[in-house]
C-alpha cells in the first residue's frame, strides 16, 4: 500500500513551522493561483475535487461553501474547528504544530472563495503549544502580506483571529463552538437555521475542520485529477489516520482514503507484543467498536459505514486480546457524562445513570438485567438530543454489548466467562481509551 505524504510531507523538515521553510517547499503558491481566479471558480474546483470534511461528518466541502448566500449585504465569516477533543484523535494538533502555514494558506483561500473578510480558528484550550506555533505563524503571515489588507495586491482583505477555548468537548460541535466564540456558554443550537445563513453573529458562516482546510492549497496547486487519483470514488484524497493504544508504533499515518486497518497495522509494526487484535474504533470513541473481523474494511466514509460504524476523525484506538471491554466502555461513558453540556435531558441524565450501572457491574455487583437496561437506555438517548454527543455516548455501550456481551454479564454457572473486572484492575481500559499517542516524528517512520 502506498503511503501518501501530502499534508504531512513538510513535517520532518527542519523548522517546518516557519514561514521560510514553508515558502521553500512551495508554500503560498496555491494562494497566488487562487487569487488569480474568481471565488465561484474556486468553489467549483473544490466541489469537483470531491473533498469531504475531515472533522467526522464527511460533508462535501465545496457544497458547504456554495451554501453561503451572496449579495446579502451581511458580513461573511470563516470559522476553523480546531477543538480536537475526541478521545483517540490526534491529527489536527500535530498539523498545527508542524505545519501551521498550510492551515493559514488554506484559510485565506477558503475565505476568498466564500467572500469572508474575517476568519477565526477556535483552538482547544489544552493545545497550548499548537496555539503558540499558530499565533507565531499568523504574525509571520501578516508581516509577509499573506494576511491583512490587500493580500498580494489582489484587493482582498482578511483578518485572522486565533481563539483558545476552555477545554469543553461539546465545543467541537459547530453550533456550540459558535456560541462559545460569541462569548456565551457552549451549547448546541437548534437547527434550522443553519450556520450557512445564521452562524457567527447571525451572519453567513462556514465552519470547517483543520485538516479539511489544510488540504485546500494542495488541490488548488495540483488539480482535481491529482486529488482524485488517491482514495476512492466517493471519498477521494489522502487522510491522516491516528493510531493509538496497543500498537507497536503509535502515531499519525497519512494514506489514501479507503486504506484498511490491516495495511495501517503493517505500517505501524502490528499489534503491540505480537498479540491478537480484539477490538478497535475507526473514528474515535464516539464511533461504534469493530473487531478483528473488520480488518479489511476500507477506511473511508462508505466502507466503514458498511462495516457497521463511522469513519469519524479516523482515530483508530487499538485494543488487544488482554483487554476487558467493561472497564473500557465504563471509562468512555464516564467521559461523555462529564462532557455533557446538560442542555438535553436524555443526555444529561442518561449518561450519568449508565455510568452508575456500568460502575456497579465493574464492581461485580451487577445482574443479568443490567445489560438489557443499558441497551434500553441507549435506545432512549440515541437521536433524542440537540447534538451528536448523546449518540456518540451510546456507541461504545451498544457495540460493546453487541460483540462482547458475555463480558458485561456477571459470572454464573451458565456464564463462566463473564466479567471479573475490579475497579483496581482496569488498567487495560486506560490504555485503550486514552488519548492518541504520537507526534509528527512518528509519521517519519511511515514514509
Amino acid at each position: 500500500m502506498p503511503v501518501t505524504p501530502v499534508l504531512t510531507r513538510r513535517w520532518s523538515a527542519p523548522e517546518s513551522w516557519t514561514l521560510a521553510t514553508y515558502e521553500r517547499l512551495d508554500g503560498y503558491q496555491g494562494l497566488r493561483r487562487a487569487l488569480a481566479q474568481g471565488p465561484d471558480d474556486l468553489i467549483k474546483l473544490i466541489k469537483d475535487s470531491g473533498l469531504r470534511g475531515r472533522g467526522g461528518a464527511g460533508f462535501p466541502t465545496g457544497m458547504k461553501w456554495g451554501f453561503i448566500p451572496q449579495g446579502d449585504g451581511k458580513p461573511h465569516y470563516l470559522v476553523i474547528n480546531a477543538d480536537e477533543g475526541e478521545p483517540g484523535t490526534c491529527k489536527d494538533a500535530p498539523l498545527m504544530k508542524a505545519d501551521p502555514h498550510s492551515l493559514i494558506e488554506g484559510i485565506v483561500i477558503a475565505a476568498y472563495a466564500v467572500r469572508a473578510s474575517r476568519a477565526f480558528v477556535y483552538l482547544r484550550g489544552e493545545l497550548i503549544h499548537a496555539a503558540r506555533r499558530l499565533r507565531a505563524a499568523v504574525a509571520e503571515a501578516y508581516q509577509a502580506g499573506y494576511l491583512g489588507r490587500d493580500i498580494l495586491g489582489s484587493g482582498f482583505d482578511l483578518d485572522l483571529v486565533i481563539h483558545s477555548g476552555a477545554g469543553a468537548y461539546i465545543c467541537g460541535e459547530e453550533t456550540a463552538l459558535l456560541d462559545s466564540l460569541e462569548g456565551r456558554r457552549g451549547q448546541p443550537r437548534l437547527r434550522p437555521p443553519f450556520p450557512a445563513t445564521h452562524g457567527l453573529y447571525a451572519s453567513p458562516t462556514v465552519v470547517n475542520n483543520v485538516e479539511t482546510i489544510a488540504t485546500v492549497p494542495f488541490i488548488v496547486n495540483y488539480g482535481v485529477d491529482w486529488f482524485r487519483s488517491m482514495g476512492r470514488e466517493r471519498s477521494p484524497g489522502p487522510k491522516i489516520y491516528s493510531l493509538s493504544g496497543h500498537v507497536t508504533r503509535p502515531g499519525q499515518y497519512e494514506a489514501p482514503m479507503g486504506t484498511t486497518l490491516r495495511e495501517l497495522l503493517d505500517l505501524a509494526g502490528g499489534v503491540l507484543g505480537g498479540r491478537k487484535l480484539k477490538a478497535w474504533t475507526p473514528g474515535g470513541s464516539s464511533t461504534p467498536l469493530l473487531t478483528a473481523d473488520h480488518l479489511d474494511a476500507p477506511l473511508d466514509f462508505e466502507g466503514v459505514q458498511e462495516a457497521g460504524s463511522l469513519l469519524g476523525t479516523a482515530a483508530l484506538m487499538i485494543m488487544d486480546e488482554t483487554v476487558d471491554m467493561l472497564p473500557v466502555v465504563r471509562r468512555l461513558t464516564q467521559f461523555y457524562a462529564h462532557e455533557s453540556c446538560g442542555k438535553c435531558t436524555p443526555c444529561r441524565e442518561g449518561t450519568t445513570w449508565m455510568v452508575q450501572i456500568l460502575s456497579r457491574m465493574e464492581r461485580g455487583q451487577g445482574d443479568p438485567d443490567d445489560v438489557d437496561t443499558l441497551v434500553d437506555a441507549c435506545d432512549n438517548i440515541f437521536g433524542r438530543a440537540f447534538c451528536a454527543l448523546a449518540d456518540g455516548a451510546t456507541s461504545p455501550i451498544v457495540s460493546g454489548i453487541k460483540f462482547f456481551r458475555n463480558e458485561f454479564l456477571p459470572i454464573t454457572p451458565a456464564n463462566p466467562s463473564g466479567s471479573t473486572t475490579s475497579v483496581a484492575g482496569s488498567a487495560n481500559g486506560a490504555t485503550a481509551g486514552g488519548a492518541a499517542a504520537g507526534t509528527p516524528g512518528a509519521y517519519a517512520g511511515a514514509h
